[in-house]
């Protein structure tokens, strides 16, 4: 894979969220937090990302998970990707992730995901994640069309589009 974002771009370090959270890259270092919310969403995350993902599959274990984080942290560093932890202000809990993407269908030009864990679905912080995310992703970054995927369309729509 090659950067598909120019190589002087900075990511955000730290965006905030206003309920008491704020969106950092992840690191290798979150694995106890993030196996935690990922496993204990894994049903719900599975109807979302299982299809276009294969992900997380029943049988995720921590080192896979520690080995995915590793993964997310160098595809940042080499601008490939971009995976933020949502995390409450003290950074006890991770309550759900953003993806920034290189777009893998056609009609935009970087492809942003995210979810929450299963006791915040509905609640402010999701609301206001999907705020946060479409302004930020829109006035942060250097995209021209970026796709929000479950907010712009849905994954159905998103599955049915012509790949790159």
């Amino acid at each position: 894979m090659r950067p598909w974002l120019p190589s002087d771009i900075v990511p955000p370090a730290q965006v905030p969220v206003p309920t008491g959270h704020h969106l950092r890259p992840s690191r290798a270092s979150d694995a106890s937090i993030d196996y935690v919310a990922v496993m204990a969403s894994r049903e719900r995350l599975w109807s979302v990302f299982g299809e276009p993902h294969g992900w997380p599959p029943e049988s995720l274990t921590f080192e896979e998970d520690v080995a995915d984080l590793v993964r997310h942290e160098e595809e940042m560093r080499e601008l490939l990707s971009f995976n933020y932890a949502l995390l409450d202000d003290e950074e006890r809990y991770l309550a759900g992730c953003v993806y920034v993407d290189p777009p893998e269908r056609v009609g935009a030009d970087a492809d942003i995901s995210f979810w929450v864990i299963d006791r915040f679905v509905g609640t402010p912080l999701a609301a206001s994640l999907e705020s946060v995310v479409t302004r930020w992703v829109r006035d942060a970054w250097p995209f021209v069309e970026p796709r929000v995927i479950g907010c712009d369309l849905s994954w159905e729509e998103w599955l049915r589009l012509p790949e790159q």
